[in-house]
């Protein structure tokens, strides 16, 4: 799959790090509206992960949760993200967020795994604590990392991926975060957000 990638995208440079590392990897995404979908692939495609985890809100323009009506576009928005994230040879995770359906998720998904919010999932030697809204969670103390989306509010030990994508690096669990792209927040329909 090939999407053209506006310039504002591709001037974004990658950790040299998250390029070069040979570690195995996961990619964490969340709340992401459909306009960043190209970032998304391209990003896929320069660090290929091993892992992608999408905690919630997959077609976040599209507020499903208020507006029941857009369910057919929501579908077809699902569709295009699932194809890039199921296609990058990655295992997918999926917690449906609050704006999702999971009716539509479970009728589209081929090769994803749909995780019920607050799961804990095993990948390698790490222990996940996964869900859409963080309150949705009360992980054991042995959990590596928490990863959430939902709110700007990040729990301890946890990573937000509404604020960043974030990648752990699995030998050494490291964490590198990268910056979507400028105006995700607005598409997300946030008008204005201070100090972020």
């Amino acid at each position: 799959m090939r999407l053209d990638l506006p310039s504002f995208l591709r001037k974004r440079s990658l950790p040299k790090e998250l390029l070069e590392s040979g570690e195995a990897k996961i990619m964490h995404i969340s709340d992401t509206p459909d306009n960043i979908y190209p970032f998304i692939l391209n990003l896929i495609e320069k660090s290929r992960p091993d892992y992608i985890i999408h905690t919630g809100d997959l077609v976040d323009n599209i507020k499903l949760e208020r507006r029941p009506e857009l369910k057919e576009r929501y579908a077809k928005k699902v569709r295009e993200l699932l194809d890039i994230l199921e296609n990058s040879g990655a295992e997918v995770y999926i917690v449906p967020g609050n704006e999702d359906s999971e009716e539509v998720l479970k009728k589209l998904v081929r090769k994803s795994r749909i995780v019920e919010p607050g799961k804990i999932i095993r990948i390698n030697n790490l222990k996940l604590a996964l869900a859409h809204d963080p309150i949705q969670l009360n992980p054991p103390k042995d959990v590596d990392f928490i990863l959430h989306g939902h709110s700007f509010r990040t729990l301890p030990r946890g990573l937000n991926g509404l604020l960043n994508v974030n990648f752990i690096l699995l030998g050494s669990k490291k964490v590198i975060k990268v910056r979507y792209p400028d105006g995700t927040n607005f598409e997300r329909g946030y008008k204005l957000m201070r100090g972020l």
